[in-house]
């Protein structure tokens, strides 16, 4: 059994500009586990960073911290080794939550210990632990296709359809929290990896004899420039189960924003987005 997390550190930039950066995915996770514990973020300035401490998080014995540097996020370490310290918490003790590249929007990985990979907050945090060996939550932001587009990249607030893959994906790793609390780490990186698993499409209903040319019949109708939307006498199940109904595609001219304007705030529990 590892040494459960005492300290969850969100890698992020201060102000109000970066606030909804790509480049602040782990300061967006540090505030939805707040908000799922009951805690307050308050700035204290002897860690250099917003703060929440949480006295009966389900699972641990004994309180967590939950951190946002305001640093800068090239000094992230000089705010986490500072509260590290005090409180006695070793690097295996620590989870850094962070954007990570390499991964598409809505997809995560966790490990222990590695490299940097190039992140000026981990980079950081290794010097001033004096350890790479602190667990690392990585949230998938995506990348521009070009090295040298990634700085603009991920300094710029993503597409409000990849904030959603991103907001449910956290959503989706603080289900493992108690698991860290407890120190079962194996657990919480198999629940964190576990892809969700795929709704079997429906099975069409059973045709009659008469009617078994009609599903490959309905699939080659659209190619052959037949409408495909069926008059409302027709009463194929097959082709219901095996072609969309036009009604079903959206119009091209009807812009997706507000469901997803919607989405985000259900996913984000706020009235704003």
């Amino acid at each position: 059994m590892h040494a459960m997390i005492r300290l969850f550190v969100g890698l992020g930039n201060p102000g109000p500009e970066y606030e909804d950066t790509r480049h602040n995915a782990g300061f967006w996770w540090i505030d939805q586990l707040a908000r799922r514990l009951g805690g307050s973020l308050q700035l204290d300035k002897s860690y250099y960073g917003m703060v929440a401490r949480i006295n009966n998080a389900p699972g641990a014995d004994g309180p967590i911290w939950l951190l946002q540097p305001l640093t800068f996020m090239n000094l992230s370490g000089k705010s986490v080794a500072a509260l590290a310290r005090f409180f006695k918490i070793t690097p295996e003790e620590i989870l850094a939550i962070h954007d990570e590249l390499d991964l598409p929007p809505g997809e995560m990985k966790m490990k222990q210990g590695g490299g940097t990979g190039g992140h000026n907050g981990l980079k950081d945090m290794q010097a001033q632990l004096g350890s790479g060996n602190f667990w690392r939550l990585r949230l998938g932001i995506g990348h521009p296709g070009h090295k040298g587009e990634v700085a603009a990249y991920v300094l710029r607030k993503p597409p409000l359809d990849e904030r959603i893959a991103v907001e449910q994906s956290i959503s989706k790793s603080l289900d493992a929290v108690e698991l860290m609390l407890k120190g079962d780490m194996s657990k919480a990186v198999t629940q964190i990896h576990a892809k969700p698993q795929r709704p079997k499409p429906p099975k069409p209903p059973a045709v009659a004899a008469g009617d078994a040319a009609a599903p490959s019949g309905a699939l080659a109708a659209p190619a052959s420039g037949s409408p495909t939307g069926s008059p409302t006498g027709s009463s194929s199940p097959a082709l219901d189960a095996k072609a969309p109904a036009p009604a079903l595609k959206p119009a091209p001219a009807t812009p997706p924003s507000s469901a997803l304007a919607a989405a985000l705030a259900s996913v984000l529990g706020k009235g704003k987005t």
